[in-house]
């Protein structure tokens, strides 16, 4: 059984710096892309950083300069370091492990950490 073990979250007033943390199994981290998602109330998830299994990372526009992720191979985890946080940032951030293979999807998901940013 797949299993994202997901930390970091909290509150923090605007301007400051919170890191997430997503830790799972080898063999999931390995081969699948690892990312994070994020859903503020009343709107849908939307997609905030993704990092292939070759080290390949990719930001939404809104995030890009502010955020950061990475990978810990030796630890199995991914890393969100979220700087210069903004109110608009407020979600509930989802870690996310997904692959393509042989027509099929695999995606698992985490249970979510509030990320609140107070003006």
């Amino acid at each position: 059984q797949v299993q994202l073990v997901e930390s970091g979250g909290g509150l923090v007033q605007a301007g400051g710096s919170l890191r997430l943390s997503c830790a799972t199994s080898r063999s999931i981290f390995d081969i699948y892309t690892m990312g994070w998602y994020r859903q503020a109330p009343g709107k849908q998830r939307e997609l905030v950083a993704t990092v292939t299994s070759g080290g390949s990372p990719n930001y939404a526009d809104s995030v890009k300069g502010r955020f950061t992720i990475s990978r810990d191979n030796a630890k199995n985890t991914v890393y969100l370091q979220m700087n210069s946080l903004k109110p608009e940032d407020t979600a509930v951030y989802y870690c996310n492990a997904a692959r393509l293979s042989l027509g099929r999807e695999y995606s698992y998901w985490a249970q979510g950490t509030q990320v609140t940013v107070s003006s």
